[in-house]
């Protein structure tokens, strides 16, 4: 089998990048999946995104691996652009890992993606865009809030100063997300609880993996519990090695139940594919809502989805293996690696796929658009 492992490879790109740290964990996701899924009879290619001419699209037009593992979650240290890729991978008629480029977009954009819970009656707190300060005007949401960017994950701009109990520190707030981030601030209902993560792997069937849960040390004694971005990325800070992940342990299985049921809810009205993670504020009377859903979630062999699939009994080659499997089978109808060569059958791509049809079409395009620019 031939497998290329595309990943963003841009954390060096910005002078100035707020979230450089999670974009350079990328590129260990790529050398640990690469390792993992070196064996006999495996060729493994990793395949770097960098800058914006997307020379990748060549790369892999030449290469024609069975599967693209697409860890790419940035292009040109642009978050927005991580809906590009998966794009391009169905152009080329490359089967990939991970959920499609509306899934990717629709949980990119988180005021879009809470409009469809709300619409499929999924929890989710109360919340408003904010496009500019004057939006603040006549916000009828209770505090506390929260406020992050409506276009960025893995935490980026969340302070321990973005939960806010008055106007004055919403204003401050939202106001630095729109000058950092050049895009909306989401303003959200704070929900107090317990933060848990609900793990998910497969299609059909799709299963939870062990339950996770954030445990927040004495340093939040007297502030929100949330998860900064300090706490996620910036090892060694006092906000990190105070909020762990651990095995969540809820004596109440229809507690466990309830939960699994609304992240299942939720990741399916994105239409997740493959893996993901939802997560989860619990309130003291057991209600869940869903603040975040991340398809195509961290799969560092350290992070919290790895080490739920440990719980399980899988290991890291293990699941490696695992996400190879579960992609293979929604592309092609089952799980078995198809050989190359003349005379080997092949079952016929999905009708969505093969846009191009092998790719020529994109490279003459481009060759084109070239000719006719000069």
């Amino acid at each position: 089998m031939h497998i290329a492992i595309l990943y963003n490879r841009d954390h060096e790109q910005l002078e100035d990048d707020p979230g450089r740290e999670a974009r350079a964990d990328v590129t260990r996701v790529a050398s640990a999946l690469a390792e993992a899924l070196a064996q006999e009879g495996t060729r493994v290619d990793p395949v770097a995104v960098e800058g914006s001419r997307l020379e990748f699209v060549d790369v892999l037009a030449r290469l024609r691996p069975d599967l693209v593992i697409n860890l790419c979650e940035s292009v040109a240290a642009d978050s927005r652009a991580e809906t590009v890729v998966p794009c391009l991978l169905d152009m080329l008629g490359l089967p990939y890992t991970g959920s499609s480029a509306l899934t990717l977009g629709l949980a990119l954009h988180k005021d879009k993606a809470k409009e469809l819970l709300r619409a499929r009656g999924v929890p989710t707190p109360g919340f408003a865009r904010v496009d500019r300060l004057e939006d603040l005007e006549g916000l009828e949401l209770p505090f506390p809030l929260i406020v992050k960017p409506a276009r960025e994950d893995a935490s980026m701009g969340i302070t321990r100063d973005s939960v806010v109990h008055d106007p004055a520190a919403l204003r401050q707030a939202v106001a630095l997300v729109l000058k950092t981030f050049h895009q909306p601030a989401i303003v959200e209902q704070f929900i107090p609880g317990r933060e848990i993560y609900v793990p998910l792997l497969g299609n059909t069937p799709r299963q939870a993996l062990p339950l996770t849960e954030i445990r927040f040390g004495r340093l939040f004694d007297d502030r929100p519990n949330i998860v900064t971005y300090s706490g996620k990325w910036e090892t060694g800070s006092p906000e990190y090695t105070n909020t762990p992940s651990a095995p969540c342990l809820l004596e109440d299985a229809t507690l466990e139940a309830r939960l699994v049921k609304t992240a299942m809810e939720a990741f399916s009205a994105l239409d997740g594919q493959d893996y993901g993670r939802v997560d989860l504020r619990v309130t003291p009377e057991g209600m869940p809502y869903v603040i975040d859903i991340n398809p195509n979630c961290d799969l560092h062999p350290e992070a919290g989805f790895a080490k739920a699939a440990l719980s399980a009994g899988m290991d890291y080659r293990a699941l490696a293996r695992k996400l190879v499997e579960v992609a293979l089978e929604r592309t092609h109808g089952h799980p078995t690696p198809r050989r190359k060569g003349s005379g080997v059958a092949r079952l016929p791509d999905p009708s969505n796929r093969n846009v191009l049809h092998g790719g020529k079409g994109l490279r003459g395009r481009t060759r084109r658009s070239r000719a006719a620019a000069e």
